[in-house]
């Protein structure tokens, strides 16, 4: 009996597949070239497999006529994309990629412009000699479905490596890359269900969308019954969010290129899509964002204000209430500024707490992120707050709840729980948390600063004066005593006393 292969020795693999173009090109770059030979020969084997399924099922002659017809594939593979063809060259070998790749695009719409834009025809840096190595090291795995240990453990070694290979580009890391538990705490904070319709208008590598979907797993729904949306400025980080999908079993998306702010492209009927939730980790306080064109926006999302010139943020903020449905919630990493900046920024602030949909503020400990050690918060937008919730806003005081980490912060699954508990409760917690009314907030000129509202000071400790005169008298009653006990044994021996 074949053994299959798990999830550990995939990822193990799977890195060790850096090695081999450690010294070649730049690390930032190892991501594009293993994670589209990783897709490729997931779907040569996968493609193979139900090959022979089509023969087995159905005998030699009319199985060969199935094998043959696209249809009977999520993903048909030609001639020329197949692995084994691929490994036949023994020259040329990124040209013979590319053509491979290329024939893949051109044979299933779904994966146009995911992988043609990967050039493996850099002889100056990607040798033959390189690249076979490369093959070699891809043939040892098998990664047809019969072969994994775990249904889902290809997407979750893709994610593995997306974080590896973060960790490995260090500030550039962040441009694809959000760490897995502040996502987690998002999507916990704004509570995705099955049959909703899900965006990210600055997905990355898409993990926003794929832990709501494991969210709403987690909880007995219907996975394919989200619908995920997105879309992503950066062209190669794009095509990992897109492999990443549908590495996942999630073909049913629609995740776009362009910049969102200078050219939302999901609309329909020329106004913006809306959604039931909408989740994102934009750039922070992104400079050349788009202001020109926010000016002339036909689109009325910036009806609080444009942002200044050099910080980003609330047009990214103004994007993400625009595109939430009359019952929406969205959930937004930001850094700290935008809770106290004035200008331009504190009137856009103001104007959102005035529309009363921000429904909570939760502080996050500093170097959580790539790139940057600045602290960071999660806001959280209702359009259609809860009753009781109208006319407050929660403030979490959660920057002192983290582990340590050499490069970077992390946070722990109690501390995910502990945020998520008081965020469900909305009560106060001494020290914690602070449900604040608006009221409050406009006498404080409309400022979020969360140590306006959460004391986390300590109390000094109450000086007890009798106590304190007490313990006194008791140490000049002792010094007395001892006095008394040395000037009797100097009288003993003769000397006069001290």
């Amino acid at each position: 009996m074949t053994t299959q292969l798990t999830r550990q020795e995939l990822e193990t693999h799977l890195w060790k597949s850096a090695d081999i173009l450690r010294g070649s090109i730049d690390s930032s770059d190892y991501k594009n070239y293993i994670f589209g030979l990783l897709f490729i020969k997931r779907l040569s084997d996968v493609f193979e497999e139900r090959r022979q399924e089509l023969v087995t099922e159905h005998g030699e002659e009319i199985g060969q006529l199935l094998a043959d017809d696209p249809d009977q594939y999520q993903f048909y593979v030609p001639a020329t994309a197949r692995w084994e063809v691929i490994r036949q060259h023994s020259e040329d070998i990124g040209t013979s990629i590319n053509v491979a790749f290329e024939a893949l695009e051109n044979e299933n719409q779904t994966l146009e412009d995911v992988l043609t834009p990967i050039d493996f025809n850099r002889k100056d840096v990607l040798t033959d000699s390189v690249l076979q190595r490369l093959l070699q090291h891809f043939s040892q795995l098998n990664l047809a479905n019969s072969n994994l240990s775990e249904p889902d453990m290809l997407g979750r070694s893709y994610e593995y490596l997306i974080k590896m290979f973060a960790d490995d580009a260090g500030k550039k890391g962040g441009e694809f890359y959000t760490p897995s538990k502040v996502v987690e705490l998002i999507v916990k904070l704004i509570k995705p269900e099955e049959g909703m319709r899900v965006y990210d208008p600055t997905c990355g590598s898409g993990g926003m969308l794929i832990q709501s979907v494991d969210y709403v797993k987690a909880r007995g729904g219907n996975p394919q019954a989200l619908s995920l949306f997105g879309q992503e400025k950066n062209l190669g980080t794009w095509a990992i969010a897109k492999m990443n999908l549908l590495l996942h079993g999630l073909p049913d998306h629609k995740v776009v290129k362009g910049d969102t702010i200078r050219e939302p492209k999901l609309v329909e009927d020329g106004e913006l899509m809306l959604f039931d939730r909408v989740i994102a980790n934009p750039p922070f306080s992104l400079k050349e964002w788009g202001r020109e064109e926010a000016e002339g926006d036909v689109y009325g999302r910036f009806q609080y204000g444009i942002p200044p010139k050099n910080a980003g943020d609330y047009a990214f903020i103004q994007h993400m209430v625009s595109s939430l449905k009359a019952d929406g919630v969205c959930g937004v990493v930001m850094p700290h500024g935008v809770l106290f900046r004035g200008g331009a920024e504190g009137k856009i602030r103001q104007g959102l707490l005035e529309s009363d949909m921000l429904e909570a503020v939760v502080g996050l400990p500093s170097g959580l992120f790539y790139g940057t050690g600045i602290p960071a918060c999660v806001l959280i937008f209702n359009r259609n707050k809860p009753a009781e919730r109208k006319g407050n806003v929660l403030f979490i005081a959660g920057e002192e709840d983290f582990q340590e980490g050499k490069n970077q912060n992390t946070l722990r699954e109690s501390d995910v729980e502990k945020i998520v508990k008081a965020f469900d409760a909305y009560e106060n917690v001494e020290k914690y948390a602070k449900v604040v009314s608006l009221e409050d907030i406009k006498v404080n000129d409309f400022n979020l600063n969360i140590t306006r509202y959460v004391d986390k000071t300590e109390e000094e400790e109450m000086i007890d004066l009798n106590a304190v005169l007490a313990d006194l008298r008791q140490l000049e009653e002792e010094q007395t005593e001892k006095k008394a006990t040395l000037n009797g044994f100097l009288r003993e021996l003769g000397i006069g006393e001290k």
